[in-house]
């Protein structure tokens, strides 16, 4: 870090609880050693677009930022705006980074970071973060990068920053479902997120008191909606011979990625990625459910939809994502201070940090990175079933 002038933070994709202790403690740590720390806003989107005649403006596109930022690290919220753009989408393969076409908006950011005096990046996002990342480094910029997402799918970190907060918010949510239902003899369908695995859902689904839980790792082959369905039917008219009128069943909105093509949901944001949410996937479960229990009983029992998402990414986050996103941004500084770039930043035992490279968390082929799902043969897999009816209440 001797020649290092200015570091730049960027914040990407989709919200996270404790995004401001990550950036708090990351901007301090360099701040304390005599670098400065460029803050840039709205993730990649005004850097992406650089231009010698289309420059970075400071309190528009990035703020320089003091010690001042301390004061943020319980926030809501991101001090520093996020967004999808992802100048690195274009990219597939290693060959692509010979590409000048599929480089381009790499290497415009490269420019414009160069542009404010930048010689370092710290980027905090999930896995297609990741893959632009180590994509910067490849292309010569020193990069260090911080793993984020609620659903806790980061392959090299156990937990990752506002997980347990967004769990947390999911939880009081459904209590307060799980009494709407017991006071309306009523069901309610939750679809939570998680798009590729289920520790969300699972985690959310046993603090929240569900009689039923299933995301993608339940499921071999293609979702059939149907036969979920029908599960779901048969598990409420076995619960009201046993007295009990009313629950809660939650699925993962990543189940929607396992729907056969029919039934797959097909609209994409401008960055590729499917709107999961709005295949409404709760909707259309909860509406055979309450067909097949009714053929099958000859009763109607109220089944009600419901998606418990957005309402998370925000919360206002707990002791330990606060504590868990300043170690990380603290580990940012200290990979930086050590020259590891090319890392990713994660803790071990006891919140000590580790450097993971980036090397082992993407394939040097595809370059895509790895997904950790729950473990099937895992404790937390087996205590939902095990709090599940028939076993739990």
């Amino acid at each position: 870090m001797d020649t290092t002038r200015n570091v730049a933070l960027v914040f990407s994709g989709g919200p996270a609880p404790a995004a401001n202790a990550v950036i708090s403690s990351s901007a301090l740590g360099f701040l304390d050693h005599g670098v400065g720390v460029v803050a840039l806003l709205d993730g990649f989107t005004h850097l992406q677009a650089f231009t010698p005649s289309n420059p970075l403006v400071e309190g528009k596109h990035y703020l320089n930022l003091t010690t001042a930022i301390s004061g943020i690290r319980n926030q809501r919220g991101i001090f520093i705006r996020t967004a999808r753009a992802n100048p690195g989408k274009d990219v597939k393969s290693k060959a692509d980074l010979a590409d000048e076409s599929k480089t381009a908006k790499l290497r415009a950011s490269m420019a414009g970071l160069r542009s404010v005096g930048v010689d370092a990046l710290i980027t905090m996002g999930g896995d297609d973060t990741l893959k632009t990342a180590n994509f910067f480094h490849m292309l010569g910029m020193p990069t260090v990068h911080i793993p984020k997402t609620i659903d806790n799918d980061y392959f090299g970190i156990p937990w990752t920053f506002g997980y347990w907060t967004a769990v947390d918010a999911a939880r009081k949510a459904l209590i307060n479902l799980k009494a709407d239902a017991d006071s309306t003899n009523a069901y309610f369908i939750v679809e939570l997120m998680g798009r590729s695995a289920g520790w969300m859902t699972y985690a959310a689904g046993v603090a929240g008191e569900a009689c039923a839980i299933v995301a993608a790792e339940d499921l071999e082959g293609d979702l059939d909606p149907e036969a979920l369905a029908s599960r779901f039917a048969d598990l409420i008219a076995a619960r009201e011979r046993d007295g009990r009128r009313a629950g809660l069943i939650c699925i993962a909105e990543g189940l929607a990625e396992r729907l056969d093509d029919a039934h797959k949901p097909k609209e994409v944001d401008a960055h590729g990625n499917v709107y999961y949410g709005r295949a409404e996937l709760c909707r259309t479960l909860a509406e055979r459910t309450m067909a097949l229990y009714k053929a099958r009983t000859g009763k109607e029992k109220k089944i009600n939809p419901k998606q418990v998402g957005y309402e998370t990414r925000c919360a206002e986050p707990m002791a330990f994502d606060v504590v868990l996103g300043s170690m990380l941004g603290h580990g940012a500084w200290r990979l930086a201070s050590e020259g590891r770039f090319g890392h990713m930043v994660s803790v071990a035992d006891n919140l000590d940090i580790r450097a993971v490279p980036f090397s082992d968390l993407i394939d040097p082929v595809t370059m895509k990175t790895k997904v950790r799902l729950v473990p099937r043969e895992g404790d937390l897999f087996k205590l939902k079933d095990a709090l599940s009816y028939p076993f739990g209440r």
